[in-house]
């Protein structure tokens, strides 16, 4: 995000209405992608459940687009772009899912989180020719703090040698959500956001839609199961991205890719008062971390006016 210079100490302002709020409500809708998860039968497994959040939320957006009379505009997307961003949302499932149980739940998920603001401000330099700017730096370095502190020891967890592998895998997972955010900035720039989240999770969905013949479905007849199953696709695939998408139009990558680690916020929050889980005062600490430094991404300087 850009600074502004003055001779005159500037006034800060919430950025309210503005990109940024968008990115923490999806984030927000993310965080419940752990408690639905763990809200799901037995027997539905990781990679079955993504597969599932991906088909009901890619036809959630579809729906969407085709309301808005969208979807006539289907032929003005850029085609490279979008099939490199379904590309890199169904390569982060798998590479998340299979990271998190290579290398352990903790180590898993921060190496993924933590890696992808790294991703995303290096991409976009390179890519977008964005300039993060100092604030970036200075929240992205407070939120992976804060992330680290909450999924490494929120819980009174440790994280153990993790497996090389597994690294590697989380690494692309991070990677492949980096792509995906660039990637769809560059689409919002050719159409309007409902079509583009429309087209790249319903093209991600067909990629991931074998997983649906080979994996144990049974639990998707069950009122809990099928429950869950539209929570994950319409809470936590098609309304947050809905809402990150359109922030996309006005948010850079790296600045939105570092304002979503209000994710585990969000999950751990909802762990403690819905799971009755508990958070190690690590945890805690880590979380206002995390607030610090949405709060220095969000919070704005207003212009100064003239004397």
């Amino acid at each position: 995000m850009s600074e502004i210079t003055g001779d005159a100490t500037p006034h800060m302002r919430p950025a309210f209405g503005s990109g940024p709020l968008l990115v923490l409500g999806a984030a927000l809708c993310w965080g419940t992608t752990g408690t639905l998860q763990a809200l799901a039968p037995a027997g539905a497994s990781s990679l079955s459940v993504g597969a599932v959040r991906l088909l009901v939320g890619g036809l959630a957006l579809l729906f969407f687009a085709a309301a808005r009379g969208l979807l006539r505009d289907v032929r003005a997307l850029p085609l490279a772009a979008t099939l490199l961003a379904a590309v890199a949302v169904a390569a982060y499932q798998l590479c998340f899912f299979a990271g998190v149980r290579i290398a352990g739940v903790a180590a898993g998920t921060l190496v993924a989180i933590g890696s992808a603001p790294i991703f995303a401000g290096v991409l976009g330099i390179l890519v977008l020719r964005e300039r993060p700017g100092t604030r970036w730096a200075i929240a992205t370095l407070l939120a992976i703090g804060g992330c680290t502190l909450l999924v490494a020891g929120g819980n009174g967890s440790s994280i153990n040698r993790p497996e090389p592998l597994g690294v590697l895998l989380a690494l692309g997972a991070g990677a492949s959500y980096a792509i995906y955010t660039l990637l769809t900035k560059r689409i919002v720039a050719e159409v309007a956001p409902d079509l583009a989240a429309a087209a790249v999770f319903s093209l991600g969905a067909l990629l991931l839609s074998p997983l649906l013949f080979v994996s144990d479905m049974r639990w998707l007849a069950t009122p809990r199961g099928a429950g869950v199953a539209l929570a994950l696709g319409l809470v936590a695939t098609a309304i947050a991205y809905r809402l990150y998408t359109r922030a996309l139009r006005t948010v850079p990558a790296s600045t939105a890719v570092t304002l979503a680690l209000a994710e585990p916020l969000a999950a751990g929050l909802l762990g403690v008062f819905v799971l009755g889980e508990w958070l190690s005062t690590a945890g805690w600490l880590g979380g206002l971390l995390i607030v610090a430094a949405l709060l220095l991404l969000t919070i704005q300087r207003a212009p100064q006016r003239p004397h």
